[in-house]
């Protein structure tokens, strides 16, 4: 009996190791680097927060780096403020990416991409009661369609570069941490952001054959020009649930969101908060590491209880608000 469970204790290490190995057979896509000097990488909302931070780090890693934004005067601003910390000019093109012909014409003068950023991205926090409809059709507009035209546009010219050039492609889209869970007042916005989500993974399904990675990015409340006009429209039990997750500087997930395209990670989150989302969260989506893929399988159950007593600690703060507003009602 004592040498049976010496044996059994022996194979207790063992087994996590034959599982990686397991794993390691069967994730895809296959991981891949995705080289960013001296390629053109391409950047959407590239004036501002995240975009023209993203801009900027990939012009400081020697890429040869494009923006596209709405306003030319802020664009024109952005290309100064990256050739005045990097050294570096970078192209810009003004466009409304709700604009499919003008997006094409962008990106053919832009010529072809090896890294398409689609950084875009509008945000009216209003309960869907109170949300004006042509509020919730522009951030659809802007959030999910301005990504498939910005991909139409630019896939052909990127899947006949990746063959000639015989190197991996990426295509980046910015979600969201309301692209993983619904909060209250996020109706429409959560709406679009989850649907990017769908984009990108029969995407990846499609592309992974021209040697083109895509990675689904998912930054929470982040300190940029739009957050701050968007904290003052959040409703206030939107800002009671927020307000107990923290928040991050451009640059941070400017860095958190390079390093996971040159990773070729699908998906990519920023922050301890997003790493546990992306447990949580993981489902069908496409797995490149081994590693992470234990991490998904091996705390599944326990993401599920945690996301449980998350719920549990939101619809709280609800009916204490709730409770609230009707006794000064009264």
């Amino acid at each position: 009996m004592a040498v049976h469970t010496y044996y059994l204790l022996l194979l207790i290490p063992v087994l996590p190791l034959s599982f990686l190995f397991l794993l390691s057979l069967i994730v895809r896509p296959r991981a891949a680097r995705i080289p960013i000097k001296r390629r053109h990488v391409f950047i959407t909302g590239g004036s501002s927060g995240i975009g023209l931070e993203l801009a900027r780090q990939a012009a400081a890693e020697g890429a040869r780096v494009s923006i596209l934004a709405r306003s030319l005067k802020r664009l024109e601003e952005a290309r100064d403020a990256i050739r005045l910390a990097t050294g570096v000019e970078v192209a810009i093109f003004s466009a409304d990416v709700r604009d499919a012909e003008a997006v094409a014409r962008a990106v053919e003068e832009a010529g072809p991409i090896d890294v398409l950023v689609c950084n875009h991205g509008v945000f009216v926090p209003m309960e869907l009661e109170k949300l004006d409809m042509e509020e919730a059709k522009f951030m659809v507009d802007v959030n999910l369609m301005g990504t498939f035209h910005l991909i139409k546009a630019a896939l052909p010219a990127m899947k006949q570069k990746a063959r000639e050039t015989g190197l991996p492609a990426s295509i980046a889209i910015m979600s969201s941490q309301a692209g993983q869970v619904g909060v209250y007042g996020y109706t429409a916005y959560s709406a679009s952001k989850f649907a990017l989500r769908g984009l990108a993974e029969a995407l990846q399904h499609e592309v992974i054959a021209d040697n083109i990675y895509v990675s689904l990015i998912f930054p929470p409340d982040t300190e940029t020009p739009g957050f701050a006009q968007e904290q003052e429209r959040r409703p206030e039990a939107t800002r009671l649930i927020a307000g107990a997750s923290g928040g991050m500087k451009a640059d941070d997930v400017a860095k958190k969101s390079l390093n996971g395209i040159k990773s070729g990670e699908f998906i990519v989150p920023c922050n301890f908060e997003g790493a546990m989302l992306a447990i949580a969260t993981a489902g069908l989506s496409p797995q490149s590491s081994c590693v992470k893929a234990f991490l998904e399988v091996s705390a599944a159950s326990f993401m599920r209880f945690l996301a449980l007593c998350f719920q549990w600690n939101w619809f709280t703060i609800i009916e204490k608000w709730h409770a609230e507003n009707s006794a000064k009602k009264k």
